[in-house]
């Protein structure tokens, strides 16, 4: 039998290469982070530019509203891909069966929220004759399909993942409308619409599932990139990043597959160029995913070997990423409508970076609080859904 002395070094040398083997990669979440920032613009310009153009609407949009949006577009493909690649390094601490039934349990619970906090946080009533689903549904659904899909193991996942981007744009010409009895799945499914699931209560669709499952299923796919070495993984996440990103351009050139809206010449000027950045998002075609998978991976890569330094804010958002989002939909349409019944209706730009910047600046003690229980509770079960 070992002394004392000896088995508590050895205790202490096996703790430190488990924490070698399972570091939190500070790149992952400080790339979330920055997505959920670029979230929060985005949906305080939703609570203050009301009335105004449609940010991608060409004819009447300006550079600066377009690109406001435009930036956001990267916030939904980067959680949506995260979420997958941490369900990839969640698996290698559980059994299939244990992290399949996680899966399965965090996408319903998702699924839940998205009809209750999250739609009270966009909405402000409980009146469910109308209601939508976004992005944490699919989120939630997308999960649930993964707790299946993930079985089939890492590869059979990124082969799946890859083809149902590539592949969904053929279907553009199916329409809900057109299929009779079978338009409430095609509606859930990939064509953005309506349903009355009981009469007098609609319910609008705006993140139809396919592609979503895809891209989950593609970070589940390439969550072995993880197992690299930092300069491995740094490399191989710039290049795939590079390589999507040039795939976009060549396609987009084109102008013959892969968005159901083409680019076209524009009388004023940069305009050409905006028609060629503005691709569909509802449902997001395998130009909008090229478009922003290509350089979020590269920024990954970026981000990989470097210290958060200033950046800790950043780690913090993207540390507690469902937290934040449930607590950033009541918190801006609250200073929003305060900021419009002290200064009026009138759409302006100017106003929703100055309600993005104060809300920021009130979210982060409080997700600074949340992290810290968090990490005082590791472990703990209801960490897994928070």
């Amino acid at each position: 039998m070992l002394p004392a002395s000896r088995r508590l070094r050895a205790c202490d040398s096996a703790l430190t290469v488990t924490r070698q083997e399972n570091p939190r990669d500070e790149a992952i979440d400080l790339l979330r982070g920055v997505a959920m920032v670029l979230m929060a613009l985005d949906h305080a310009r939703d609570f203050i530019v009301r009335g105004g153009p449609d940010a991608t609407d060409l004819a009447r949009t300006t550079h600066a509203l377009f690109f406001t949006r435009w930036v956001t577009h990267f916030c939904a493909p980067v959680f949506v891909l995260l979420a997958g690649v941490s369900a990839w390094l969640a698996s290698r601490r559980r059994s299939p069966a244990s992290a399949s039934s996680l899966l399965l349990t965090r996408g319903l619970w998702l699924v839940v929220l998205e009809l209750t906090a999250v739609r009270f946080g966009w909405l402000f009533n409980l009146d469910y004759r109308f209601t939508f689903v976004q992005v944490i549904w699919a989120i939630g659904w997308s999960m649930v399909a993964l707790a299946a899909l993930s079985r089939l193991g890492a590869r059979a996942c990124l082969l799946v993942g890859a083809a149902m981007i590539a592949g969904h744009n053929l279907f553009d010409g199916v329409h809900a409308a057109d299929l009779g009895a079978l338009r409430w799945g095609w509606t859930v499914l990939h064509d953005p619409g309506r349903l009355e699931p009981l009469s007098g209560h609609r319910v609008y669709v705006a993140y139809p599932l396919v592609p979503w499952i895809g891209v989950m299923a593609l970070g589940y796919g390439l969550g072995p990139v993880m197992s690299l070495d930092a300069h491995a993984r740094r490399r191989a996440l710039i290049r795939l990043g590079g390589a999507l990103t040039a795939a976009f351009v060549a396609l987009r050139a084109l102008n013959v597959y892969g968005d159901p809206s083409r680019w076209s010449p524009q009388p004023r000027g940069g305009f050409t160029a905006l028609s060629f950045l503005n691709c569909t998002k509802y449902p997001p075609s395998l130009l909008y995913l090229l478009m922003t998978l290509g350089p979020a991976l590269a920024l990954w890569g970026a981000l990989t070997e470097r210290q958060a330094g200033g950046a800790k804010p950043l780690l913090t958002f993207g540390r507690v990423p469902l937290f934040y989002y449930v607590l950033h939909l009541p918190l801006l349409h609250a200073l929003g409508l305060a900021w419009r019944g002290v200064s009026g209706d009138s759409p302006s730009l100017w106003r929703a970076y100055a309600l993005w910047a104060v809300g920021l600046a009130l979210l982060y003690p409080a997700c600074r609080a949340f992290e810290g229980l968090k990490s005082r509770h590791r472990g703990a079960w209801w960490t897994h859904y928070t």
